[in-house]
């Protein structure tokens, strides 16, 4: 179980070359890849395909910072009819002053266009060094997420045993719901009829149509039951991404919730399920940063 937020920065260098890659990885519904740096080519193309093949969702921001140490990997281009063009152009303007012009190598490479500097293609000695540089980041990024899920997966579980303890208080609250309906529908009958006694039988059916309007056995199931399955995704051991799947069900505990909230006729269910409710909210919003 992984997150989907984590970091990592390395510095590396070989003969001729010098690399630093840094690997940003944030929240995302799907796999989102941004490059920035060095032109690589198809290796930029090959370095996405193996991150999809271990994250499945996250925006991964990736630079690569590549300094070319050997000169020979350095091709310089020169517009000779440029330069030659504003060389007799500064002659010209200095004979008109009467003021010999001074032209250094420094000028030159000032003027834009006149000088072109070009990366050579890597080699393959070269292309072998940044793939090992980039495979060395992406895994520290990948323990920095494991960790990260780790941790937020301990943080839910502390928040479904507290859901799981306030269910159980419910089920035993939700035993004794048709006893509390029948006392209160009796002294409001009471009170209908001026203090006389209400007849049995209207007693009886109207206490059977509230308590079945009060039910909430169906919901206490469902609820029990998302709660197992969530719980059994939060494993340690859950190598596939879950954090959709965690979504969904955090959703459908909410929901739950409410309903038993909005059918509850004792303000100590009541208290419970928004109870409830506060603790799947903060699952909900750890469930967002589950890859």
């Amino acid at each position: 179980m992984r997150s989907m937020t984590g970091y990592g920065e390395r510095s590396f260098e070989a003969p001729g070359l010098r690399a630093k890659v840094s690997i940003k990885s944030l929240n995302h519904r799907f796999f989102d890849w941004n490059y920035k740096g060095a032109p690589l080519g198809e290796l930029e193309n090959k370095w996405r395909g193996m991150t999809q093949k271990k994250l499945k969702r996250g925006r991964l921001d990736v630079l690569l910072d590549l300094t070319i140490l050997d000169p020979s990997g350095w091709d310089v281009f020169i517009d000779e009819g440029l330069l030659e063009k504003i060389l007799s152009t500064l002659e010209k303007a200095s004979t008109r002053a009467g003021k010999a012009g001074h032209f250094s190598v420094d000028n030159i490479f000032r003027i834009p266009q006149v000088i072109e500097l070009k990366r050579k293609d890597l080699s393959a000695e070269a292309v072998s060094f940044l793939d090992k540089c980039f495979e060395e980041t992406l895994a520290e990024v990948l323990r920095e997420r494991s960790r990260e899920g780790r941790a937020t997966a301990q943080q839910m579980k502390c928040h479904l045993r507290r859901v799981r303890q306030a269910l159980k208080r419910i089920e035993r609250l939700a035993q004794k719901q048709p006893f509390f309906i029948r006392e209160k529908l009796k002294q409001r009958l009471k009170d209908l009829n001026n203090g006389l006694p209400s007849q049995k039988g209207r007693m009886e059916e109207e206490v059977a149509y509230l308590a079945q309007r009060a039910d909430i056995a169906e919901e206490i199931l469902r609820l029990r039951s998302h709660i197992d399955s969530f719980e059994k995704l939060v494993q340690v051991d859950q190598d596939e991404p879950v954090g959709k799947m965690l979504d969904f069900l955090s959703q459908e505990m909410y929901r739950e919730a409410n309903t038993i909230n909005s059918k509850s006729q004792d303000i100590h269910i009541t208290n419970e399920s928004l109870a409830i409710k506060g603790e799947v909210e903060s699952i909900r919003q750890h469930v967002q940063n589950i890859e």
